[in-house]
């Protein structure tokens, strides 16, 4: 039996109290209806019990559209056969990074969120791959490109987009606000009305929406609907945290841009209960953790401190930082979860590692990546200084070696990076390019002259299928360990995204933690050697059971000494399990 999530008198109160707090001056009941109807018609009323929304069996696959080719192909049914030839049992999810026709940024400066790039595709194929996986796309919300529509009518003084930027004067004292970028904040352009000074957060290109306008606010919400509409069921909010701008604050985190993200969840999962709301916000980790609200805001964020704690325990072979984020880290919410990753499109991000790793240790980390053929991206810090922002690097390449060096570990570490994201609370996410061992692009960074390119390869069809095809290759042993180990993995009750964690405390060189089923039948000790020499464990330290019948998920192994020693071999990774339901 089902039931609506909200009735509608219910679902218009709670709106009515959002709308009013952001838009006090409007008529709110005018308003209300006129958010239902930008979002549209129902798709799915159906209760989703909290702990269903997502399982052990949920991973994600991150590519964009783009990022295997075949000649005389769009890229999108390229895309979708290779997905079914090899990756259809492995993922459950895949995220599309901007689809859309765009000019700049890797998609991020959206042209027209209502198309799809023709480069790519078109709407079928996207409804195709909604078909067949949990499709997750991104809603760029606090900027649009500067060749959009909406900009060109703001420059015309027409509508829609007439009032749609954010302006601000050159003469305003604007130190306060937080920059991800070195570029100036505003940009001069000529309209109708002469010369004005638009808000741009990340660059020239892309200029930022005043959701201070609630005629902002129901265009989004439209875009919202017909993502919905198309199939697009988990939704990315990309650079969120900087959507509403106040003179005189820092613009980042404002309350209400929260209050903006608990109205598009409400909208969300009225049209459609599956819905998934995602935060993107590459901040500090206490902030980034106030996006989960009170259970009503992201349904998930992106555990953004988990790939430059997690690189540098395998760069250094010491996990204390890595235990340490790990042991202050709240389990998640009722009906919310962690998105872990330790690579993307983007680079590493650099902001959620402050108050973690000290000045030395970053210095040292990013030190050995540049070592590695790396490059660091900097921002404008609150006192125009420049702060590095993210390392660019290929994951593959920021294993190369450790401090000491270059050395023989190089996919060992890349695997037991991936298998310590496996086993963490909440869902694993891979970048394309970490299943393929993909090198840094080093020609597509000399031809983009944009440090990010160094991570997004463009694989031509054949070639990459050569290369997974041959045994030789680390493209083949990486690809084929990381499909074994996912499959593993989304068979344990266990590792389901809300289930029990607690950090083990072992020796330095060793990461550990232990996960529970939420009926409590399995238990998982996760063990992870970072180090390139082997660790002996005491298995009277992690306390196993005596009456149980203990094995390693990822050996096969049998534990048949429960009072004696485990030797870990370098960068050795083990899941020791009392229950274990076949893959």
């Amino acid at each position: 039996m089902t039931t609506d999530f909200l009735s509608l008198p219910e679902l218009k109160n709670k709106l009515g109290a959002l709308l009013n707090y952001l838009y006090p001056n409007a008529d709110t009941d005018a308003l209300t209806q006129q958010c239902l109807e930008a979002i549209g018609p129902r798709i799915n009323r159906a209760i989703v019990p909290p702990e269903q929304l997502w399982s052990e069996q949920d991973a994600l696959l991150i590519t964009y559209g783009n990022s295997i080719r075949s000649p005389n192909e769009k890229p999108l049914d390229t895309l979708e056969q290779f997905l079914h030839k090899h990756l259809q049992d492995t993922f459950s999810a895949v995220h599309v990074l901007p689809f859309f026709p765009h000019s700049s940024d890797g998609g991020f400066a959206v042209i027209d969120y209502t198309q799809v790039d023709a480069e790519l595709g078109e709407w079928d194929d996207i409804e195709t791959l909604g078909q067949d996986f949990k499709l997750m796309g991104d809603l760029v919300i606090n900027h649009v490109s500067s060749q959009s529509g909406w900009f060109r009518n703001y420059q015309y003084g027409k509508d829609p987009g007439r009032d749609y930027f954010v302006e601000a004067s050159p003469h305003y004292d604007l130190s306060m606000v937080v920059r991800p970028r070195t570029s100036p904040l505003l940009r001069a352009v000529e309209t109708n009305e002469g010369v004005k000074h638009v808000w741009c957060t990340f660059s020239h290109d892309q200029i930022d929406v005043d959701f201070r306008n609630p005629k902002v606010l129901l265009e989004y919400l439209k875009i919202i609907g017909l993502y919905l509409d198309k199939g697009v069921q988990w939704l990315r909010l990309d650079a969120v945290a900087f959507l509403w701008k106040e003179i005189g604050t820092p613009c980042i985190h404002l309350p209400q841009t929260h209050e903006v993200i608990k109205l598009l969840r409400l909208l969300m999962e009225y049209k459609n209960a599956h819905a998934i709301l995602i935060s993107e916000t590459n901040v500090p980790n206490r902030e980034n953790l106030t996006y989960f609200g009170n259970s009503n805001e992201a349904h998930m964020i992106y555990n953004f401190s988990l790939p430059p704690l997690v690189i540098h325990a395998l760069l250094s072979g010491n996990g204390q930082y890595l235990k340490g984020w790990l042991m202050s880290m709240p389990p998640s919410p009722v009906g919310c979860a962690y998105l872990n990753f330790t690579a993307s499109h983007d680079g590493i991000g650099l902001r959620p590692a402050e108050g973690l790793l000290s000045d030395e240790e970053l210095e040292t980390f990013l030190k050995t990546l540049q070592s590695f053929g790396g490059r660091i991206s900097s921002r404008t810090g609150q006192n125009g200084e420049s702060k590095p922002y993210e390392a660019n690097i290929s994951l593959f390449d920021a294993f190369k070696g450790t401090y000491q060096g270059t050395d023989r570990w190089q996919e060992a570490r890349l695997l037991c990076s991936q298998i310590i994201m496996l086993a963490l609370e909440g869902i694993p996410a891979f970048y394309i390019h970490t299943l393929f061992a993909t090198p840094n692009d080093l020609d597509k960074l000399e031809a983009t002259q944009h440090n990010r390119s160094i991570n997004r390869t463009n694989w031509h069809k054949g070639e990459l299928e050569t290369l997974l095809a041959d045994p030789e290759t680390p493209q083949h042993r990486i690809f084929n360990a990381l499909q074994r180990l996912i499959r593993i993995r989304c068979a344990q009750p266990a590792f389901h995204p809300n289930a029990t964690q607690f950090t083990l405390h072992l020796q330095p060189e060793v990461f550990g933690f232990w996960r529970q089923s939420l009926r409590r039948t399995q238990s998982i000790f996760c063990l992870n050697n970072l180090s390139d020499r082997p660790q002996e464990i005491s298995l009277t330290n992690i306390n196993l059971i005596s009456t149980e019948n203990w094995r390693d998920l990822i050996s096969g192994e049998a534990v048949t000494d429960l009072y004696g020693t485990l030797t870990l071999a370098p960068y050795q990774c083990v899941w020791l399990t009392n229950y274990e339901k076949k893959v």
